[in-house]
């Protein structure tokens, strides 16, 4: 017997992707979705533990105080769990210890770098080694991209993906670490997807890329490849009435952010975690 999939989806203190993010999980597969509010889990009503698929959907976390997704990282590193002796980062580090899976899209992705969990060399979730910081353009860039999979990633979510147009929609989506971790990442395949242009060529010129993000990181794993971000919206492409040009081209019906959540749903049906 497969094993059953729930997915949950993370809300609350300026999230506002969690709808779409839910439905990408329903299409791919999920047996049970739940957009949870963050004070659930704080008041100890619902428990990362009754989930294997938790989803942090984009948004302004918190306004965006002291840099984007920074007060909810202290947060989530800081706020006991009411009537539990543990802090929800405890909780989180045993989700993690279980072998489950975490997908982290634009402000989740930041949330997610600084809260440790990402890039996480040498599976250490203690401390933030890098960060994503205001785009180069200086302002809110809202476009579409072109992405390249990196096949040697062991990645979960990008398994047999290669190329992806993906819109973005942020304004502190520029990748920064010390040249050391860069070369980590890059020495792990840690790089799962990059910006690139319409031929598929690695870009570091906007507005292909469109943050000027070091290396062109587009989305990053940690080492397991359970623990996945990017700044791309997979959850904005799932029909083909997503797609900026949908009156013009033929087009598959499903739109292509599907197929990362899909790879997700099989990948714990597999699992026997």
């Amino acid at each position: 017997m497969s094993r059953k999939v729930k997915a949950i989806v993370l809300t609350g203190n300026g999230t506002n992707c969690e709808i779409e993010m839910a439905h990408a999980c329903k299409l791919a597969g999920a047996d049970t979705v739940d957009i949870v509010h963050i004070s659930e889990l704080l008041y100890g009503e619902k428990r990362l533990a009754d989930y294997s698929f938790l989803n942090l959907p984009g948004g302004f976390l918190d306004g965006d105080d002291l840099g984007s997704a920074k007060a909810g990282a202290n947060r989530f590193l800081h706020a006991p769990v009411r009537n539990h002796r543990e802090m929800l980062f405890e909780q989180l580090l045993r989700f993690i210890n279980d072998g489950k899976l975490i997908l982290g899209v634009c402000n989740g992705f930041q949330l997610m770098v600084k809260l440790g969990l990402l890039p996480a060399l040498c599976g250490d979730y203690s401390k933030q080694s890098a960060t994503l910081t205001y785009n180069d353009s200086g302002r809110f860039e809202d476009r579409w991209v072109y992405l390249q999979a990196n096949p040697q990633s062991p990645c979960v979510f990008t398994k047999n993906l290669s190329f992806m147009y993906l819109p973005v929609r942020h304004g502190e989506g520029k990748f920064v670490a010390r040249q050391s971790v860069q070369n980590t990442i890059l020495r792990n395949n840690l790089l799962a997807l990059q910006y690139c242009d319409a031929a598929g060529n690695i870009s570091l010129d906007y507005p292909m890329n469109p943050n000027g993000s070091e290396k062109a990181i587009a989305g990053l794993c940690n080492e397991t490849g359970r623990l996945f971000g990017l700044m791309p919206h997979p959850e904005a492409y799932l029909h083909r009435t997503n797609h900026p040009r949908w009156t013009r081209e033929a087009l598959p019906e499903e739109g292509q952010g599907v197929a990362i959540f899909r790879n997700a749903v099989n990948f714990i049906r597999s699992s026997d975690f």
